[in-house]
C-alpha cells in the first residue's frame, strides 16, 4: 500500500506563494517627537510639489511657440483659457511666451503685462466716437448781474437740431433775472449721440462712420442787458413766449419778466408809513 507523500515546503510553486509586501516607512508608521521637524519638511515639500502639479497644464514653451507665432493669436489663446487678458505685443519672444506659459500655469502676471481691452476686438472695426464736448462759458457781462430774482424753466421750445426739430422733441430751456435787470437764458439739453455716415463692415454689415453728439446746450447767456435793451435772440425769445398764454397775461410777463419785492418792504398795517 503506498503511502501518498506529503508535499512539503519545496514542493510548492513559488508563484503559488503570496507575495512579501515591503513594511512601508510612511507617515503612517508613528513618529518619535525627535523626527516631527523632519516630518514637517517632507510635508511641506510635498505640498509644494502637489501645487505645481495641479497648475500644470500640460502647456509648454515649444508647443505655444509653434501653435501661436504672433503676440495677436497667443493672447487670445491665453484669455480663451484664463480670461486674463496680456498686453505682449512689442515684448521679446523669449519673456512674451514666457508670461503666457506662467499664466497658463496659474501664476499671476506682473501689472506691465495685464492689459484692458479684448483682444479679439478689431480697432479697425471699432467706430470712433467724438468725446463729449465741454459746455460753452457764460456771459462774461454776468459778473455785474447782482443777485438773482426769478428763475423759470420751460420744454415748450424746439430743439435747435433740425432732426430733432423735426421729431417735434423740445429743448430744456431756463430763464433767470437779476436784480440789475440782466435776464438771461440757457439750454441745458437733451443731449444725445448720434450717428454721422454708413459704411460696410468686414461681416457685410452697415456701420456708422463716426459717433458725434447732439449737444445744444448754450452756457448762461444775456437776451435783455441791464440797460433794459434786448439782443436779437433775446427779442424773438420775447415774442415767442408772449404767445404763450398763462390765464389773461402770458409766460414771459407772469415767469420770467416779473419784479419780487422782499418781505421785509411790505408794510400791510399802514402803507403811507415812511
Amino acid at each position: 500500500m503506498n503511502k501518498k507523500s506529503t508535499p512539503t515546503v519545496w514542493d510548492i510553486e513559488p508563484e503559488a506563494t503570496e507575495p512579501v509586501r515591503p513594511e512601508k516607512t510612511t507617515a503612517k508608521t508613528p513618529v518619535r517627537s525627535e523626527a516631527r521637524s523632519s516630518a514637517k519638511s517632507e510635508t511641506r515639500s510635498d505640498s509644494r510639489s502637489e501645487a505645481i502639479a495641479v497648475y500644470d497644464s500640460g502647456f509648454d514653451m515649444e508647443g505655444l511657440m509653434t501653435d501661436f507665432p504672433t503676440a495677436g493669436e497667443l493672447q487670445k489663446f491665453v484669455y480663451d483659457q484664463t480670461g486674463i487678458v496680456l498686453n505682449l505685443k512689442g515684448r521679446s519672444n523669449r519673456m512674451k511666451y514666457q508670461i503666457a506659459l506662467d499664466t497658463l500655469n496659474g501664476i499671476t502676471p506682473p501689472k506691465e503685462f495685464v492689459g484692458t481691452e479684448n483682444p479679439y476686438l478689431d480697432r479697425n472695426e471699432i467706430v470712433p466716437e467724438d468725446p463729449l464736448p465741454l459746455p460753452p462759458a457764460n456771459d462774461p457781462e454776468l459778473k455785474n448781474a447782482g443777485d438773482l430774482v426769478t428763475r423759470f424753466g420751460t420744454n415748450t421750445f424746439p430743439h435747435p437740431d433740425p432732426e430733432w426739430k423735426a421729431q417735434d422733441i423740445k429743448a430744456n430751456v431756463v430763464f433767470r433775472k437779476y436784480s440789475s435787470g440782466i435776464i438771461t437764458y440757457e439750454i441745458l439739453g437733451p443731449i444725445a449721440k448720434k450717428a454721422v455716415g454708413t459704411k460696410i463692415n468686414k461681416f457685410g454689415a452697415k456701420q456708422p462712420e463716426r459717433i458725434t453728439w447732439i449737444d445744444p446746450r448754450t452756457g448762461e447767456q444775456v437776451i435783455r442787458r441791464s440797460n433794459g435793451t434786448y439782443t436779437p435772440l433775446g427779442t424773438r425769445l420775447r415774442a415767442f413766449m408772449q404767445r404763450q398764454r398763462v390765464n389773461k397775461s402770458n409766460q414771459w410777463d407772469i415767469w420770467v419778466d416779473r419784479d419780487f419785492i422782499a418781505n421785509d418792504q411790505i408794510i400791510t398795517d399802514n402803507p403811507w408809513a415812511n
